[in-house]
Parts: C-alpha cells; sequence; structure tokens
C-alpha cells in the first residue's frame, strides 16, 4: 500500500471517512455512506467525484493533429472550437490500448484524458508513436486535480460558484471559467448517464475547490460520491471499462462504439484490422442481460444457451435504480437476440437471464 500514489484530496477523503481501495495504482475512496445510497444521490440530486486519478496528457508542436489522428480511432478533425470527442486508441491489429477523450486547445494542442491504471502504457505509446514527428508529449497528471459534479442538479450547484454562463454549454463541449476563484476547464461530458460537469484545475487547489463546493451544494443535495457508485453508475448507463468492456483482445466494433470508428478519414493505428473486421462481420458482440433468477453476475462468469457456452460476462452489478442485477456480456454473434434467455453460470449454479436492449437506465429528457 505503501507504493500507491495518493490524490490531493486523499486526507479530505481520510475525513470524511471514506473506505479507501487500491485503484489503478491509487488509493481512492471507494465509498463514504454506502454505494447504493451514493448512487440514488446522483439519480435524484447530484454527487461530486474525485477523478484526480485519470491521467493528463498534452500533445503539442507542428504535427500535434497528425500524430493524435493516427493515435485515435475516431476522427481528431472533429476535436476543434469547444467540442470534445471521445475515442478509443488501438494497436495495429484492432485491440484498444485505451479508450480517451480528446480536447482541443490554442494554438493546435490537444489535451488527452486517459485512465488512470493505463497512463504510463499510454505516455509510452503516445511518445512511440511520436517518433519522426514535430510533436512534444507532456504529461501534466501530477500537476492537474478533476473534480465530477453529476445529477440532475449539478447546473443548479455549481453556476452560482462559477463565472461564466454554464446553461448554454452543450453535451461534449468545454469553456474555461473560474469556479470558487480558481481557474478551470470546464466541460460536459460525465460517466454516470447523468447531466453533469468535469473541473480541471491545479492541484494545489483542490482542497479549497472541494471543501466549498460541498458546503454550497449541500442544500441541493450534494455529497461525495466514490468510485463504487460511478461504477454502478456507468454500468446502467453501459458505458464500457477498459479492461472489461474494451482491452487489447476486445475491438471497438466488438466493445459496440463502433460509431467512434472512422474507418474513412485515412490511415491510422488498427485501421487495416478494423476495416477487416467490419466487412467479415464481428464474431462477437455486446449485449445487455437482466437477471432472472437470484445471484451477481461479475466478470468472467460463463454464459450459456442451448446447452453451449456462448460468451462471458464482462461487468456485473447489483442495479440500484433498476433494483436488478444487471450485467453486458461479449456473446458470440448470431447466437442470440433480445428478449432471448440465456443461463450465466454463478458459482457452477445456471441462472437465468434475459437479453435486453442497451442502455440500461436512461434519464429522463428536460
Amino acid at each position: 500500500m505503501a507504493d500507491l500514489k495518493k490524490p490531493p484530496l486523499y486526507e479530505e477523503h481520510l475525513a470524511a471517512g471514506a473506505k479507501m481501495v487500491e485503484f489503478g495504482g491509487w488509493l481512492m475512496p471507494l465509498q463514504y455512506t454506502g454505494i447504493i445510497e451514493e448512487h440514488r444521490r446522483v439519480r435524484s440530486s447530484a454527487g461530486l467525484f474525485d477523478v484526480s486519478h485519470m491521467g493528463e496528457i498534452v500533445v503539442k508542436g507542428y504535427d500535434a493533429f497528425k500524430l493524435v489522428q493516427k493515435l485515435i480511432t475516431n476522427d481528431a478533425g472533429r476535436a476543434r472550437g469547444d467540442r470534445v470527442i471521445y475515442s478509443p486508441m488501438c494497436y495495429p491489429d484492432g485491440g484498444v490500448v485505451d479508450d480517451l477523450l480528446v480536447y482541443p486547445r490554442d494554438g493546435g494542442e490537444y489535451l488527452l484524458v486517459v485512465n488512470a491504471a493505463n497512463k504510463d502504457k499510454d505516455l509510452a505509446w503516445i511518445r512511440e508513436n511520436a517518433v519522426g514527428l514535430a510533436a512534444e508529449v507532456e504529461d501534466v497528471s501530477a500537476a492537474t486535480a478533476q473534480l465530477a459534479i453529476q445529477g440532475p442538479r449539478a447546473l443548479e450547484i455549481l453556476q452560482p460558484l462559477t463565472e461564466g454562463e454554464l446553461a448554454s454549454l452543450g453535451y461534449y463541449r468545454w469553456t474555461r471559467g473560474r469556479v470558487l476563484g480558481v481557474d478551470c476547464l470546464i466541460s460536459r461530458t460525465g460517466y454516470t448517464g447523468e447531466d453533469g460537469f468535469e473541473l480541471y484545475f491545479a492541484a494545489e487547489a483542490a482542497p479549497h475547490v472541494w471543501r466549498r463546493l460541498l458546503a454550497a451544494g449541500k442544500e441541493k443535495g450534494l455529497a461525495a460520491a466514490g468510485l463504487g457508485a460511478r461504477d454502478t453508475l456507468r454500468l446502467e448507463a453501459a458505458l464500457p471499462l477498459y479492461g472489461h468492456e474494451l482491452g487489447p483482445d476486445i475491438s471497438p466494433l466488438e466493445a459496440g462504439v463502433e460509431r467512434f470508428v472512422c474507418l474513412d478519414k485515412g490511415d491510422f493505428n488498427g485501421r487495416a484490422a478494423l476495416a477487416a473486421q467490419q466487412e467479415e462481420g464481428v464474431k462477437r458482440r455486446l449485449v445487455g442481460l437482466i437477471m432472472v433468477d437470484r445471484g451477481v453476475p461479475r466478470q468472467g462468469y460463463p454464459i450459456t444457451a442451448g446447452g453451449r457456452e456462448i460468451g462471458r460476462i464482462t461487468s456485473g452489478s447489483y442495479a440500484p435504480s433498476l433494483e436488478k442485477n444487471i450485467a453486458l456480456a461479449l456473446v458470440a454473434a448470431g447466437t442470440i437476440s433480445t428478449g432471448a434467455e440465456v443461463e450465466v453460470s454463478i458459482r457452477g449454479r445456471l441462472n437465468r437471464a434475459v437479453v435486453v436492449n442497451l442502455p440500461f437506465y436512461r434519464r429522463a429528457k428536460k
């Protein structure tokens, strides 16, 4: 445990009574008052997440665009002005190095936000791909804090504390502003299925922003939320998690994020493999399952239909918003369709589940 990194808010989490766990090489808060309570708070009002463990990498220089375009499957040309894009980043064989967010910055620079556990691997991969290009790659993770306020009251809570108007900031858009007197990059992306904002700012200001934001939002229901609720929220929204729905052995096409693969943008890492996979058809696909029988499906549990194994669970949990046990699963293409019944092997016992359309949860539009 002594070798694990600590976020800038580590002492704040301890003071709040958080249960700290290892995650991606970091000591991070799993929960404060309980995963289900925190999950429901985000769905009904708002939760504040410390996601300062995420990696932030800046790409700049004459060939910055060329490098980013080579790295990602999405079209880097879409990341312009105030528009953020999501994209897988692939190996030549079509397997996924990581999935990330791309923020365009002034002067032709790009900010890449990557998963905490993959940051060092990603950094090495990006630098390897930068060889021969006029591009500089800088890791700014240690200097950057990131908070995410998520939930239907997020705008109502954050706006009075922010210099600048937030209501007109669209989904997957970003702006610069001051929150509680601190210069921030403010975006509206999210990983919970709810509305919300992300704040990127200097790490040394994290305790000040954290404390004052929680205090200001308390009467409107804001409270700290941990990684446990973050995972159940993203699962209900059917958002992929690296190492589960994406990985070196799972392509973006299999994971159901093919809309973020632009085969017509020109060459990029993995293009030939993904084009061949698209032409031949994927051999596996991601589906949603709701358990009929009791039992919580977990990653790696086998799925059977008609007496034969057809796939495995990638993520599974109790879903507080549905009050059911749910799962995402990779199954052999063409074996089952929506409404079909399958069995999940849980500790050697076959438990019935039904195939459903994704996502499991979709917030009501205002």
